[in-house]
């Protein structure tokens, strides 16, 4: 069984109708290990020793957030300047993250067809997330496609909360196919890739 770490965060939780639902979804799924980035640090004074030992102690990491502004809130960002630091997740010396997995879980605002050279946002979505395929490449981590949720502030979300404990129970019990996700553009929750013989 793999080790996994759900960082979860948004800002605005109090308006948020399928980050919400994926989080309380996730509680559901035992031996996940869940971190609400802006209950623990509404400061963002994140604790590095903390943060750098969960990474340590575990195999797959999953960002969960929504889109802003074509990246992460600013915890995430801060967390992630202060967490995969010089000379332990990369550079000389800074391999403690090599062979694990970074994932994002994503919701955007707008729909699926936005992000095409045709939409309204110009770019592929996968272009404005490459900041973290290329962090996950130089600490020497795989990096699978995102699960995403379009149109979210539409959607119900209960399917792709559903998708999402199917997913995080997959990581877990290393059913989950890295290498066809590693080929994939996107994930959803009917799009999950398990290794032969895996039942969803």
């Amino acid at each position: 069984m793999a080790k996994v770490l759900h960082i979860f965060a948004h800002p605005g939780q109090g308006t948020s109708r399928v980050n919400l639902a994926l989080w309380k979804a996730a509680q559901s799924v035992d031996g996940i290990t869940g971190v609400d980035l802006y209950a623990v640090y509404p400061r963002y004074d994140i604790d590095i020793d903390v943060e750098q030992q969960r990474l340590l102690d575990h195999d797959v990491i999953v960002l969960q957030f929504p889109l802003f502004w074509y990246s992460c809130p600013a915890l995430v960002k801060e967390w992630i300047d202060l967490t995969f630091e010089h000379g332990f997740a990369y550079g000389q010396d800074g391999d403690c993250l090599k062979g694990k997995h970074l994932m994002l879980a994503l919701t955007t605002g707008g729909p699926h067809g936005a992000y095409s050279q045709q939409g309204y946002q110009h770019f592929e979505l996968r272009t404005f997330l490459t900041p973290f395929e290329q962090t996950a490449r130089l600490c020497q981590m795989g990096f699978p496609a995102p699960y995403v949720q379009f149109d979210a502030l539409a959607a119900d979300g209960a399917d792709h909360a559903r998708g999402f404990t199917a997913l995080l129970t997959a990581l877990r019990d290393d059913t989950f196919d890295f290498r066809r996700a590693g080929e994939a553009e996107l994930l959803t929750h009917d799009t999950l890739p398990l290794k032969e013989g895996a039942r969803p």
